[in-house]
């Protein structure tokens, strides 16, 4: 998945700042060994948890179990934002993620996360799949991956020139 727009926000950058490129966005999305996903409750206070993301063609994936409150949340509201970087000043690439989470219940692609799950950390990650589901480690639990899909994301360079480029889906 590309951006159909990618720019530099003026009024956030620095004059000799210049756009990311998307793949430089991307690359620090699949980078990230933590990363923040925000969902938002019924009552409309957000709510923010750590996990581990891992990235396929432009989209955002992680899981969760369904007793969660972000599974819960996602229920009752789809929208979320991803948030991955560091808390460096003057170095690095932050970037935000607005987009929308939804159940991937696909065999295939499950395979594909799970091969992408296992090859960035040392096994406390890894996912069966069986039927299009995670087959649960705990008898009675249930994970759930989901897929996010970008409605917008901002890339925020770090350092001299400081820099925000908008990319638009």
């Amino acid at each position: 998945m590309e951006p159909t727009s990618e720019h530099i926000d003026r009024r956030y950058s620095d004059e000799a700042a210049e756009p990311v490129p998307w793949v430089g966005a991307e690359a620090r999305l699949a980078a990230a060994q933590i990363a923040w996903v925000v969902t938002v409750r019924p009552d409309g206070r957000p709510h923010a948890t750590p996990m581990v993301p891992v990235t396929l063609e432009g989209k955002v994936y992680f899981h969760t179990g369904s007793a969660e409150v972000k599974h819960a949340n996602l229920q009752a509201n789809p929208r979320v934002l991803v948030l991955a970087g560091d808390t460096a000043w003057e170095r690095g690439l932050d970037v935000a993620v607005e987009g929308t989470a939804a159940p991937v219940t696909d065999d295939a692609l499950l395979r594909r996360l799970a091969d992408l799950y296992r090859s960035r950390w040392d096994g406390r990650w890894e996912l069966d799949i069986q039927d299009g589901e995670v087959v649960p480690k705990t008898p009675g639990s249930r994970l759930v991956v989901f897929e996010v899909t970008p409605d917008k994301v901002r890339g925020h360079a770090k350092g001299d020139p400081f820099g925000q480029t908008d990319y638009r889906f």
